[in-house]
């Protein structure tokens, strides 16, 4: 078991990557300052741990400084180091690259941190390696990076093992030094001002001059994104600021090797005049009249010739490619490779057919290389390959790309094509057609029961009955599930009968598995088609709901779409907002907001203000900070800019199973606003209180998210509560449960939110370990009126307080509720007297402190 010492001063972040590192085997000794990590550091040998993990500081820090210049020393420079960092910066990359054994990890990955270690405490042994210093000292590279610091330390690196190095500070720079000097690698920041890496190197590699540059992005963050775009740009490596130096120079020397090996090819390539460049399955050589000089014999192989046979003399075109695919003959003027030939035209990708000595076509992609020698045109070089297969296997992917595997019916795709192109040709015409959905009923129940062998048969043998239905122009598809679609174009019979003969045919016949036999059915859902129908989506929108009425209305049943139809709003809104909230999810239109939570005992209740809101102001100007807690309100962005509350769209997203993606949004945005909050202001004490649904409660790694986001965004636990409302906690106790030990074993905190609204409510609490319980905002708005309501309240509370938890009032929304609320013992209150909701967590410190400040100001002198 390796031993590792870990310096982090986050209690958090401590936790975390310590429980981490102790489940992948592991032995960590803690720190929590650089000061008492020095100390240790000057008391222990370097052999007494393996390796060693410490934060790089946020800020400047003395004693942190000590702990790296300590690292650096020669008893302590063998020892590997894991350094933590919120981003790549240029002090730490140059730490970095001063020191072997060494590597860099952001907080927002740190779950890479046991393969980290690993890879520094045991790396891989390799064979010793001849020195290529006598190589790289043949070689130039162009070091092209914005920040001074790192162009220091790199080309310091690189002189050190042997490379001439050149620097430039920006893209425009090093382009102009690129066109000025031979260069043979270019290594480049990916972000810079002005033109970012990415930019330079497509401009390197499209610039005759410079296109045999061997260009390689570096960064100091991954991200796909960035890799993608480099690649595309013809980068043919990107490296890692963050990585240990011995990484980036063994990067260094397979980019030195492949330079080399490149002009050694290309000196083989002169010598011998473009015939060893031709790579493929089959190669010949003819003049520039298309005589063939030679050919291999994987040539022949692939024309189906003996070695034996000599077409060397004989025209290519007359021998194998004489003839289109369909055997028409090519005229030897219209014969585009013996143009080729002729004018010396290179060619790459050229697909075509040559033909096999059985008399069958062979589909080939040939390339065509000019020959020149000593500056003469000699003719040209052809290598070819026989694509068969990949075409086959082009076919097979169209099909795919169309097509359901299982029913081998048309997919979704391909019907919303169909349905577009319909639904054109309908609007410039009288004729009508039908657009069917079909939803087989009982499918979950047979899957669930006789498992998925029989779901797939049945699935199988409801596309042959539908199939055996149709016409030669109608398009049958599987949309997915136990869902089809229909077009019937051109129908002029009555719409229900129509569909319910495609009903009757699924369902006239038992379908069997085994020994057991099942009477099919089906949901279904007409809407007709004609040139009144604005686009294939209204048109699928209206199907949809058809059918949706049709199972409504007992299953088995036919449905034809009206605009008549009741149902027809509320299916329509539901349908929208689910579009809706998946663009918000996927775009960030989604808006948190703020509501004030104040503890009540520390309300002047002798001089309550009267405007909304006064009372959260009051609360920041003591003489010194006070904690406040805010929870965590969702809006939604309308498409006019206006903020949408949750009861519109909340609905929506439960029953279309999206809660866990908005909840995970939620937690992301919140932990976020609240670390830059810390860092904004440090006197603003801000605590979260964020809202976990029903879905989240049951789902797989919401525990593990959590953490994942405290240690990214460095967030004490104990800042942040979660509320669970109570009926929801209820259905789904044994998962409420195991949540909220999880959370709680970090250090966060939970809440019972709506608490009293439920039958047994208080034999919850011995299941539900939470520290507050929400009073239901039910009882506080007739506190004052109704003698039940507050002897309820009071019963909360009493019992509350004598199982260790604290109590919060909602909907507080006048003054003259306080006092009876403090009579009955509350803790919180919350409500708009307290303080509305605000988009910005800062909003309520930020004007506080303007109006002590105005305070603070001397008058102004009179003026005359």
């Amino acid at each position: 078991m390796d031993r590792v010492l870990l310096i982090e001063a986050s209690a958090t972040r401590r936790r975390a990557l310590s429980s981490m590192l102790a489940q992948k085997g592991f032995e960590v000794a803690i720190i929590a300052t650089y000061a008492e990590g020095l100390s240790t550091l000057s008391s222990i040998e370097p052999e007494a741990y393996a390796a060693m993990v410490v934060s790089w500081p946020e800020y400047s820090d003395h004693r942190a400084d000590d702990v790296f210049a300590l690292l650096r020393a020669r008893d302590w420079v063998a020892l590997p180091v894991l350094v933590m960092a919120d981003s790549t910066d240029a002090g730490a990359v140059n730490w970095l690259m001063k020191r072997p054994s060494t590597a860099l990890l952001l907080w927002s990955d740190y779950s890479d941190a046991p393969d980290a270690l690993n890879k520094l405490i045991h790396p891989i042994q390799r064979a010793p390696a001849t020195d290529d210093r006598s190589d790289s000292s043949q070689l130039r590279v162009l070091f092209v990076d914005d920040s001074p610091t790192v162009r220091i330390a790199f080309k310091r690196l690189l002189a050190a093992e042997g490379y001439q190095v050149d620097t430039a500070v920006s893209a425009e720079d090093g382009l102009v030094k690129a066109q000025a000097r031979d260069y043979d690698i270019a290594i480049v920041d990916y972000f810079m001002p002005g033109d970012n890496g990415a930019m330079l190197v497509k401009k390197l590699r499209d610039a005759p001059e410079t296109a045999s540059i061997l260009a390689a992005i570096i960064t100091g963050t991954y991200s796909d994104r960035v890799i993608t775009e480099s690649l595309g740009a013809g980068a043919v490596e990107c490296m890692f600021k963050s990585e240990a130096r011995e990484l980036f120079l063994a990067r260094m020397r397979s980019l030195s090797r492949t330079v080399l090996d490149r002009k050694a090819i290309d000196n083989e390539r002169r010598r011998l005049q473009g015939i060893l460049t031709s790579v493929g399955e089959g190669v010949y050589g003819v003049d520039s009249r298309g005589v063939i000089q030679f050919i291999n014999p994987a040539a022949l192989d692939i024309l189906g010739y003996s070695h034996e046979v000599d077409f060397v003399g004989e025209m290519a075109a007359d021998r194998f490619h004489y003839a289109f695919e369909d055997k028409t003959r090519i005229p030897r003027q219209a014969c585009f490779l013996s143009q080729c030939y002729e004018n010396g035209n290179q060619v790459s990708g050229w697909q075509t057919v040559f033909w096999h000595e059985s008399g069958r076509s062979v589909p080939v992609e040939c390339t065509v290389y000019p020959l020149d020698i000593d500056g003469k045109r000699e003719g040209a070089v052809v290598a070819f390959r026989d694509v068969s297969q990949r075409r086959l296997l082009e076919e097979e992917l169209r099909w795919q790309a169309s097509h359901d595997a299982l029913t081998k019916l048309h997919n979704r795709a391909h019907f919303e094509q169909q349905l577009q192109q319909e639904v054109a040709r309908l609007r410039r015409s009288d004729q009508s057609s039908l657009l069917l959905f079909v939803d087989v009923d009982r499918f979950k129940y047979i899957n669930d029961t006789l498992g998925h062998a029989a779901g797939d048969q049945l699935l199988v043998e409801a596309s042959h009955r539908l199939r055996n239905r149709l016409r030669v122009n109608d398009t049958l598809a599987r949309m997915g599930g136990d869902e089809y679609a229909l077009i019937l174009r051109n129908s002029h019979q009555d719409p229900e009968i129509v569909a319910d003969e495609f009903r009757k045919a699924l369902s006239g016949q038992l379908f069997s598995y085994g020994d057991k036999h099942y009477r099919l059915s089906a949901s279904i859902g007409v809407a007709v088609l004609d040139r009144h129908v604005m686009s294939p989506s209204e048109a699928m929108a209206n199907a949809d709901i058809a059918c949706h009425i049709a199972k409504n209305h007992g299953r088995n049943q036919v449905h034809v779409y009206s605009y008549d139809t009741d149902q027809r709003a509320s299916m329509d809104v539901e349908l929208n907002w689910s579009a809706r909230l998946e663009e918000a999810i996927r775009d960030n239109l989604f808006v948190l907001c703020f509501q004030p939570i104040l503890p009540l005992p520390s309300v002047d209740l002798k001089d309550l203000p009267d405007a909304e809101g006064e009372l959260w102001m009051r609360h920041f100007q003591g003489p010194k900070p006070r904690r406040i807690y805010y929870e965590v309100l969702l809006r939604m962005r309308g498409p006019s800019g206006e903020l949408v509350a949750p009861n519109a769209f909340l609905p929506t997203a439960e029953r279309y199973n999206m809660m866990l993606d908005i909840d995970r949004w939620v937690i992301h945005h919140a932990l976020k606003a609240l670390r830059e909050s810390q860092v904004a202001d440090p006197d603003h004490l801000v605590g979260l209180s964020i809202n976990l649904s029903a879905q989240s409660l049951g789902a797989n790694g919401i525990g593990r998210y959590v953490m994942d986001k405290l240690v990214e965004f460095n967030v004490d636990p104990s800042l942040v509560t979660f509320e669970i409302t109570e009926t929801k906690a209820v259905t789904n106790l044994d998962a409420a449960r195991e949540l909220i030990q999880q959370l709680r074993g970090l250090g966060c905190r939970f809440a019972l939110d709506d608490f009293g609204c439920g039958f047994s409510s208080f034999t919850h609490l011995k299941h539900l370990d939470v520290d507050f319980l929400k009073i239901d905002g039910a009882f506080i708005q007739g506190l004052l009126e109704d003698p039940v309501d507050r002897a309820v309240i009071a019963a909360i509370n009493d019992i509350a307080h004598s199982v260790g938890k604290r109590t919060v009032a909602e909907y507080v929304d006048r003054p003259d509720v306080l006092s009876a609320l403090l009579a009955c013992g509350v803790d919180f209150i919350q409500g708009y007297y307290v303080g509305r909701p605000t988009r910005d967590l800062r909003a309520g410190y930020l004007r506080a402190r303007s109006v002590r400040h105005e305070r603070a100001l001397p008058p102004l002198a009179a003026t005359g």
